[in-house]
């Protein structure tokens, strides 16, 4: 039987730290597929999604693209554009997972790091799943300083996420980030030490 990597789903909600953890897999060897980074250029310039959202959401793409901003407007607090957007842009995305996948099938452990894992089933995808945590006031703090975020705007976003404390719930593992670096680092090679297996005969 081929032996596949044991696949790690990463989440969290917004402002929780997710990107910093998703660094640290990568920095400690672990294959990291990032779905974000995944739509940015599917999305950017010349992208193969471009064509596809401008007919669906006319006046939202440009010679850089989508207009990420002018996409948000269009979708955000409006359920069948969103669902309409997710048509066009998840199985994009899976192609690029699944080539992904065949790139490191050698691996023993992979990330897959999914703001939205399970907001979109991604989870039954996966064969672990760790949520990325910080106390409330913590994610608000970080997200209100991002340029552009306002309390209006981070409570829709929210809206649309599962509360924290469902995903911490639904997790294997949590990993903390309103500790200092270190620690967070120690959780993460505790991660990678419980689910790569040891090479001892």
């Amino acid at each position: 039987m081929t032996r596949r990597p044991l696949v790690l789903g990463l989440t969290g909600s917004i402002g929780m730290g997710k990107s910093t953890v998703a660094a640290m897999f990568a920095d400690a060897g672990v294959p990291v597929f990032d779905a974000d980074a995944a739509v940015h250029r599917l999305q950017g310039p010349g992208g193969r999604l471009v064509a596809a959202i401008e007919a669906a959401f006319p006046g939202t793409t440009g010679a850089a693209g989508v207009d990420r901003p002018a996409l948000s407007a269009a979708v955000l607090g409006d359920d069948s554009a969103m669902r309409r957007l997710e048509g066009i842009v998840h199985p994009a995305v899976a192609e690029d997972r699944a080539a992904f996948l065949a790139a490191h099938a050698d691996a023993p452990l992979v990330v897959f790091d999914v703001p939205l894992l399970f907001e979109t089933g991604g989870e039954r995808g996966v064969d672990r799943v760790a949520v990325v945590s910080a106390a409330p006031a913590v994610q608000r703090a970080r997200t209100l300083a991002r340029p552009g975020m306002t309390p209006a705007r981070l409570d829709a976003i929210l809206a649309r996420q599962l509360p924290d404390a469902d995903k911490r719930a639904r997790a294997d593992v949590v990993i903390p980030t309103d500790v200092p670096l270190d620690v967070t680092r120690d959780a993460v090679r505790r991660v990678i030490a419980c689910m790569v297996p040891s090479t001892g005969g």
